[in-house]
């Protein structure tokens, strides 16, 4: 009977042990997702019982709470120096970057608890770091209703953060202090490989998890073909091993893929294009949004620990692929600034989808289109995945920023850009932009008026820069960041994102009255500028009829017209 006894204690033992090891998602069936609290709980309480852990605070949020960030590595060690010294491919997850996608939140607790128990193996030459919660703010405003689109959990955060940013549009304008203190973690950890889990919105089929992979020509020639010819095919054929049939990023929603699929274009706002800005490999899990929570859940488990496998299978390869990359953009001159997917290229893949219907709608009485999935389909479909590079600027031996523009250089400090300042009052021969054309989005996007359709052009002047003014030479590992956040056509440069704006506002100008006889002496003075208006009269009857449009010709093209006017404050030193 006492033995009976012991054997019963035991086993409830045994039970409420496992029980506590579960976390929420387990404990409801993958019905509910953790909160905040309980995620750092559960990282926190992992930390106590192994030395395979340490959690971390790094940096300040918009919510008032402290981004974390958890280590991971067999050998108990946490310098991430020390990490590729020792050859150790790492990499970054980050979760929860939109709460109400929060499948990689929950996924990442399970990965690190089965690595901590020895029922996941951590292979010795990786090193895994997990931001747990990205976006904090939206994490804290949960809701059943938000993702009108998606299949559970029963409760999830909010896109957007404390700000209303969305944090995944957020990593080259620096908006909020998530981004700051990304950018920081990032650079500390120099990760090989950055996943960033994600939950799909579009079109309906039979996949549960899809991949977007960081357009392989911005990491440069090698290390993309590497990662497009050799490591992205192991992770489909790892995932089909586990069960997991996986596709490329949707691309897609009302159209069918019978004229094929198109690879996402990633500029550096999004977190995968702002990897390739460093040579990092970046990963975003997409699952479908109609699959139930569990099965997203456990497929982007599935998908982290294949990444993993994989990275450890490939690791020498892949450190040795990234530090060529590294090298070679160093010492690269021509950058790309614009990209387009190249439809004379393709490759194909096997895409499994549900044929579309039409029926009359219950909400609106009209036709509908609908997914049949009584009709499922398996198809080989072209897959368009390379991108025509255009827009070509030759990087500068540097830049010049005065010292007025600060905020700019702090944001390019945080990323790892060595800076230097003049120590005199200087006269230098610098090559000057000026802003000819732009247009700007009517309505705000994600705090801004962004612009864009920029045309410049450019001319030789000698300049005064002062004492402290800055210095940003073109001989760094972050060569491609420092062009494409500088260059005023770049897509998602710092002119782009309204940090010059002063620039575009005049502020001096004239009375017509009193501008009418210092108009005639600056003709009377300037041959050259007289002839140019009589051109200017014989060719546009308009323009000859306009007495203020022909003062303003005069005032622009004389000593009195301030030359900041549109003159681009970031100078290139050739």
């Amino acid at each position: 009977m006492r033995k009976v006894l012991v054997i019963s204690l035991i086993c409830i033992f045994c039970f409420y042990t496992s029980y506590a090891q579960q976390c929420r998602f387990e404990k409801t069936n993958g019905l509910e997702s953790a909160t905040y609290f309980e995620a750092i709980e559960w990282y926190k309480n992992l930390d106590n019982q192994s030395a395979k852990v340490l959690v971390k605070e790094m940096g300040i949020t918009d919510a008032g709470y402290p981004l974390h960030i958890v280590l991971v590595s067999n050998d108990a060690k946490f310098d991430a120096v020390q990490w590729h010294k020792q050859n150790k491919a790492v990499v970054l997850i980050n979760n929860g970057i939109h709460p109400g996608e929060p499948d990689g939140i929950d996924a990442s607790m399970m990965l690190v608890r089965d690595i901590v128990l020895g029922k996941l193996q951590l292979p010795n030459n990786i090193a895994v770091a997990i931001i747990p919660v990205y976006n904090i703010g939206g994490c804290l405003n949960r809701t059943a209703f938000s993702r009108a689109n998606q299949n559970g959990p029963t409760e999830y955060g909010l896109r957007g953060n404390a700000q209303n940013l969305d944090l995944n549009r957020d990593f080259t304008k620096n908006d909020s202090k998530e981004a700051k203190a990304f950018a920081q973690i990032f650079h500390l950890l120099d990760p090989d490989i950055l996943i960033d889990n994600h939950v799909s919105d579009g079109a309906d089929y039979q996949h549960t998890m899809t991949l977007l992979t960081t357009q392989y020509n911005k990491l440069g020639d090698n290390l993309g073909a590497w990662l497009k010819n050799n490591f992205e095919p192991q992770l489909y054929k790892g995932m089909a091993e586990k069960k997991w049939d996986m596709t490329p990023y949707v691309n897609f929603e009302t159209e069918t893929p019978d004229k094929g699929m198109e690879m996402f274009y990633d500029p550096p706002r999004y977190s995968s294009g702002y990897a390739a800005l460093f040579q990092t490999i970046g990963f975003v899990p997409e699952t479908h949004m109609l699959k139930p929570f569990k099965e997203r859940v456990l497929s982007t488990y599935a998908l982290m620990q294949t990444v993993i496998e994989k990275a450890a299978l490939n690791a020498t390869a892949l450190i040795t692929e990234r530090n060529k990359a590294k090298a070679t953009i160093v010492k690269e001159k021509n950058f790309a600034l614009s990209w387009a997917v190249d439809t004379t290229q393709h490759s194909i893949i096997t895409f499994k989808g549900y044929r579309q219907g039409y029926k009359t709608s219950d909400a609106t009485g009209l036709q509908r289109m609908y997914y049949n999935r009584s009709k499922p389909f398996t198809k080989e479909v072209k897959f368009f995945n390379t991108f025509k590079p255009s827009n070509f600027v030759t990087a500068p031996s540097a830049y010049i920023i005065p010292q007025g523009w600060g905020t700019v250089v702090d944001l390019m400090k945080l990323n790892n850009v060595t800076v230097k300042q003049l120590n005199n009052d200087t006269l230098i021969e610098v090559e000057a932009y000026k802003i000819d054309d732009y247009k700007s989005f009517p309505k705000p996007y994600e705090k801004h008026h962004k612009n864009f359709a920029v045309k410049v052009s450019s001319s030789k002047q000698k300049l005064k820069f002062l004492k402290g003014d800055y210095l940003i030479q073109l001989n760094q590992k972050a060569n491609r960041y420092i062009v494409e956040i500088l260059e005023p056509t770049g897509d998602d440069s710092f002119f782009a994102w309204n940090f010059f704006d002063a620039i575009l506002q005049q502020k001096e100008g004239y009375s017509d009255y009193r501008w009418e006889d210092v108009a005639a002496e600056v003709l009377k003075n300037n041959p050259a500028v007289a002839a140019k208006l009589q051109l200017n009269r014989e060719s546009d009857a308009k323009f000859a009829a306009d007495a203020s449009a022909q003062l303003n010709f005069i005032y622009k093209n004389s000593p009195y017209y301030e030359p900041g006017h549109n003159r681009y404050p970031v100078y290139r030193l050739l």
